[in-house]
């Protein structure tokens, strides 16, 4: 079985925030960047099917030279290559596209994502993937099996959980739950010196156009003055949430 598991590379959540002067780029001096969380959790999956059923694993991004730190990381973690699409990833639909194109020339089994990226959480390219490709598609994936061509995913709903059944070639967009935090993988030193060794193939980019551009960022509104309320004092409270905070 051959998987690729797409990888977004997503500033750390540690990181402050900043844009540029007009507000319209974002401005990454001194920002750490990591591999996506959500992502983190499919490529430990994707490790466990390569560990128990053989399956090899690929990983993927599209970005510029900077993004190949993030790429080396999933290297060290056990993928067994690597795919940096050269392009600018300026929008989900531009970035399904690229993605496609690799799938298709390289025949994978199965396409695993996190279900977003915490940077824009959008939340498309799984989706757009799968359409473009003709692939099963599961969202908000928390668990899944494979065996042979068949496929058995549990997916979150509003209120609980969907078991699915479906064959393979398949899309799986992943969350906490595929696997747990504590099973995450750490890049150890042996890992580290593996992955400068492990092929990082540069491909060029697809004539796809972005079909979106970002106009201007903007921060959350500053946190507001604390007032606070002697505990005993419930008609005040209920004042202010009245008057003022207008809740009730």
């Amino acid at each position: 079985m051959k998987i690729l598991v797409c990888i977004s590379h997503v500033p750390d959540t540690t990181s402050k925030i900043n844009f540029s002067a007009d507000n319209s780029q974002f401005d990454s001096t001194g920002v750490q960047f990591v591999i996506n969380p959500y992502d983190e959790f499919v490529l430990t999956r994707a490790m466990w099917f390569k560990e128990k059923q053989g399956a090899s694993v690929t990983v993927a991004t599209v970005g510029q030279a900077n993004v190949e730190p993030t790429l080396r990381k999933a290297l060290a973690i056990g993928a067994d290559d690597a795919i940096r699409i050269d392009a600018e990833p300026t929008d989900g639909l531009m970035v399904a596209k690229h993605l496609a194109e690799v799938v298709k020339s390289e025949g994978y089994d199965m396409v695993l994502a996190g279900k977003e990226s915490i940077d824009y959480n959008g939340g498309m390219v799984p989706g757009m993937l799968a359409e473009l490709l003709g692939f099963n598609f599961i969202n908000a994936c928390i668990g899944l099996e494979v065996n042979g061509n068949h496929a058995e995913a549990v997916r979150e709903i509003d209120g609980g959980k969907e078991t699915l059944d479906c064959t393979l070639p398949l899309v799986a967009a992943g969350q906490k739950g595929i696997v747990e935090e504590k099973d995450l993988r750490i890049p150890n030193m042996r890992g580290i010196m593996m992955a400068r060794k492990k092929p990082l193939k540069v491909v060029a980019a697809s004539d796809a156009q972005p079909s979106s551009k970002t106009s201007k960022y903007e921060k959350p509104a500053a946190k507001g003055a604390c007032k606070m309320v002697d505990a005993g004092n419930i008609d005040e409270l209920i004042s202010l949430l009245h008057n003022e905070a207008k809740v009730i």
